[in-house]
């Protein structure tokens, strides 16, 4: 059975985008733990991140890189924040938080949902630094 990661990578499920290439995904949590965080999944199915192609990982790891810098520009947070923990979802993921301080960096702390809205705010602002269309896709011209 596909994993909830999957069914909103397919469509299924809805999804705020904010990168798509061919290995993996970035979108917005909907339970964030800070205005803007951001999960970076990729599109095979991994339980574990451990078991990923050494290729895949430091691919994943860039596109975070990418999304933390597009954070840092859009909010302005102290610092942006990289959780890998994996028991929420058995498919691989990586949170990407723009924070203030450390609390934030608390799954206690994430909001049980977000309103549609506020998340596409956020999706937009991270979209417009990253210049992707609404699917994450790169726009033509951008870096």
């Amino acid at each position: 059975m596909a994993t909830i990661f999957t069914r909103i990578i397919e469509g299924d499920i809805p999804g705020s985008f904010v990168w798509r290439d061919e290995h993996c995904v970035a979108f917005m949590s909907i339970n964030p733990m800070a205005h803007g965080h951001t999960l970076v999944v990729p599109i095979a199915e991994i339980d574990h991140w451990v078991d990923a192609s050494p290729e895949l990982v430091a691919h994943l790891f860039a596109v975070t890189h990418r999304v933390a810098q597009a954070q840092r520009e859009a909010f302005a947070p102290e610092r942006v924040g990289v959780i890998i923990a994996g028991y929420e979802v058995p498919h691989t993921h990586i949170h990407v938080i723009p924070t203030d301080d450390m609390g934030q960096l608390s799954f206690a702390n994430a909001r049980s949902g977000i309103d549609r809205d506020e998340l596409e705010s956020a999706a937009d602002a991270l979209r417009s630094v990253l210049g992707t269309d609404p699917h994450g896709h790169r726009r033509h011209g951008s870096g």
